[in-house]
């Protein structure tokens, strides 16, 4: 009987969560899996029982993190003494980038010998890019799923990096007929985006609805929340939170106003002419402009040119959003660059570069057991 490989996982917020579940799915289909450590989605029911709950770990900004600074670092102990103490296999340690450092960090210190996995890069290639060379020592590995990433993590001195795509790239599919007439909004997932964003995408609602069916992509776990929220909007409004009616409503999807972040690309990949927005914190707004207001919509990074209009501000602008959204609407020639830019993306993203293939994140694990 095939030993059980014995994974322990860290995930803090719904987006780790989705590339937890299908790097799990593929290492069970390969070989049977213990599961430990912190996830919520589906990572449950595919066997991971959370040693604590894995929104305490769903921060965004350096003001949210300050803010839980003190229980954010118990929590990296009790994780650390908890892989001391078990010795899972392999460690994957899903985004979150802050608390992932600082837990590797305290692993390496503790004497950890074991493969530690950073599942999604960071942005050391847009800030900070010293920071490279500083992880290097901590993690075996960086499973990047931006084509781009192993190359400049490379460049700068950073862990060995492979590209492995995202699961997005087969849930979703370019439409055959685009150009539906809803209007998709994607106000983000986590406790800030959606306190900063709802008041400003309900004016771009109530503006546009008489015209236009209006759709809110959520995540089920926010159902009822959002559900109460809109029926309090002056229009109807569609809550989708089921994965599978995503992809449906995005083949009827005539524009999109979404936060900045992993929902650009899906929407992408999904061919979904979009507006691009997000309301940044104090902290965020000084490095944006230190950094010389750099372009944030996963699409336009990928492929090097401002293929999403964007509205990266430090409070909301909500006309401004709506008259991105209008004059997109209005012009179908906008539509076609942009959908013709997202098929150049998931051509790039379904294969990768010359020096980085796309690789099975599965494999990238389990190459990893027999070099420790």
């Amino acid at each position: 009987m095939t030993t059980p490989l014995r994974l322990f996982i860290l995930s803090g917020e719904p987006s780790g969560d989705r590339l937890a579940t299908d790097l799990v799915r593929r290492l069970k289909a390969i070989r049977l899996v213990e599961l430990s450590g912190v996830g919520s989605g589906e990572l449950p029911a595919e066997g991971l029982v959370a040693i604590f709950p894995a929104a305490e770990l769903a921060v965004m900004g350096v003001a949210d993190v300050v803010a839980r600074l003190p229980r954010l670092l118990r929590r990296i102990r009790e994780i650390a003494d908890f892989i001391i103490r078990t010795i899972p296999d392999i460690v994957v340690l899903v985004d979150q980038q802050v608390f992932s450092r600082l837990l590797a960090k305290r692993l390496r210190g503790l004497g950890w010998k074991h493969p530690i996995l950073l599942y999604v890069a960071p942005t050391v290639w847009a800030r900070a890019p010293e920071r490279a060379r500083l992880i290097a020592p901590l993690f075996d590995e960086v499973l990047a799923i931006l084509p781009f990433e192993p190359a400049a993590m490379r460049r700068l001195g950073g862990p060995p990096t492979s590209y492995v795509g995202h699961p997005a790239l087969a849930e979703l599919q370019l439409p055959t007929m685009p150009d539906g007439n809803t209007i998709a909004l994607l106000p983000g997932s986590r406790q800030g985006e959606l306190r900063r964003h709802l008041p400003m995408f309900r004016i771009v609602a109530e503006a546009i609805g008489a015209a236009h069916p209006i759709a809110l992509v959520t995540l089920p776990q926010l159902e009822d929340r959002l559900t109460e929220e809109v029926s309090r909007w002056s229009v109807p409004v569609t809550i989708v939170a089921d994965r599978e009616r995503r992809a449906e409503l995005y083949a009827s999807t005539l524009v999109a106003a979404s936060a900045a972040g992993t929902a650009t690309l899906e929407l992408a990949l999904a061919g979904v002419p979009m507006v691009a927005t997000h309301v940044m914190d104090l902290v965020q707004s000084l490095t944006y402009r230190r950094l010389g207001r750099p372009a944030v919509a996963l699409p336009s990074i990928v492929l090097g040119r401002p293929v999403v209009p964007e509205i990266i501000t430090g409070r909301a602008e909500p006309q401004r959003l709506l008259t991105e959204v209008r004059a997109l609407i209005g012009d179908s020639a906008r539509r076609a660059v942009q959908r013709g830019a997202f098929a150049e993306l998931r051509a790039l993203m379904e294969v990768g570069t010359k020096d980085a293939p796309r690789q099975d994140p599965a494999q990238r694990v389990l190459a990893h057991l027999s070099s420790d």
